[in-house]
């Protein structure tokens, strides 16, 4: 490894594998030197999209070339274990996608060799790094908003139906990392139980699905999941005390805008329900500049830094850790129609 450039091999060159060469390449300190794809078509795609880079059909033969200092796995989930923990174990860096791993043993056992190994582990939490989510993040951390009362998000399109897992393993990581983000590093919110219910119908996969966390206090975090809808919706919700802001990440003009809105309650007698003073106030609406790099770029160079310089990121080993685990809590609590799992 040189101390400028990191040298990167890219398993899987699917649906998300063009995009992350293609940040790679285009990095200043990055540089991607080989590819590995299994399916024939696939590499056939690659070999017309980056004739310059190597492809070829075994990942262990990216993982064992010298060349390599970085591997990046695109594949599917239940692939994540093997393939992470082959190439720590191979002395590289490794960059998974979302989420780390299907199990939490098996995201503990990569996190603890990675550290063993003194090699970056990070996952592609993409959304941390847009401008919009570390806007959002600002604006909580210096009180903008006032105290946190809820976090409300839905996520939902037509498709794409997953054949190894449910709704939540694909879609709710963005939302669980988001959250993991937004409230947890920024203001210290800690999550104490996760609920989830869902539906399937169509195969054996829940299609549907809401999840409840819960924090101390009263600060409830709301997803809604969902594979069959008629439109793509990415939304999200927080309300504080003093105002509210709304996430639009499909408008593209003002997807952030902070709403000069609260309420004030004040209880004359709490054992009557009309007793009370409730009073509104709605004000302006503001959008904040955010910064307009492409996310999976900032992304790639956080690898990079955390590789290269030992700066940390913001979607290491632990949080990846802590976004399986929320998940692993919410598939039980699928399992027993909500109830709520401790976390």
């Amino acid at each position: 490894m040189t101390a400028a450039q990191l040298r990167i091999g890219v398993i899987g060159y699917g649906y998300w594998g063009p995009n992350l060469v293609r940040n790679f390449a285009a990095g200043p300190r990055t540089r991607v030197v080989a590819i590995a794809e299994s399916v024939p078509a696939r590499r056939q795609a690659a070999a017309v999209a980056v004739p310059h880079i190597r492809c070829v059909a075994d990942a262990a033969a990216v993982i064992a070339d010298p060349e390599v200092d970085a591997v990046v796995i695109a594949t599917p989930l239940f692939t994540h274990h093997g393939l992470a923990r082959a190439a720590l174990e191979a002395g590289k860096h490794v960059l998974v996608e979302k989420p780390l791993a299907p199990s939490v043993a098996e995201a503990e056992e990569l996190a603890g060799l990675a550290a063993r190994a003194g090699r970056v582990l990070m996952i592609d939490h993409t959304f941390v790094y847009t401008g919009a989510v570390r806007k959002i993040a600002s604006l909580i951390a210096g009180g903008e908003l006032g105290r946190v009362l809820y976090l409300d998000s839905v996520r939902i399109n037509l498709g794409l139906f997953q054949p190894d897992y449910n709704v939540i393993w694909d879609l709710a990581p963005h939302d669980l990392t988001i959250i993991d983000f937004v409230l947890g590093k920024t203001v210290g919110a800690t999550a104490r139980w996760i609920s989830a219910i869902g539906v399937s119908h169509y195969g054996r996969h829940e299609n549907l699905a809401y999840l409840t966390v819960g924090f101390d206090g009263d600060l409830l975090a709301h997803i809604h999941v969902n594979w069959v809808a008629p439109v793509k919706t990415r939304r999200m919700i927080i309300a504080g005390s003093k105002k509210m802001l709304v996430w639009d990440d499909t408008s593209p003009v003002e997807p952030v805008k902070i709403y000069e809105s609260s309420v004030d309650v004040k209880a004359i007698d709490k054992e009557s329900a009309y007793a009370l003073n409730v009073q509104y106030r709605s004000g302006d609406i503001t959008s904040p500049k955010l910064d307009g790099r492409e996310a999976l770029s900032v992304m790639a160079q956080a690898f990079a830094a955390e590789c290269l310089d030992g700066k940390a990121s913001d979607s290491g080993a632990a949080v990846g850790v802590r976004i399986v685990r929320l998940l692993a809590a919410a598939q039980r609590s699928l399992e027993q129609q909500g109830a709520r799992v401790a976390l």
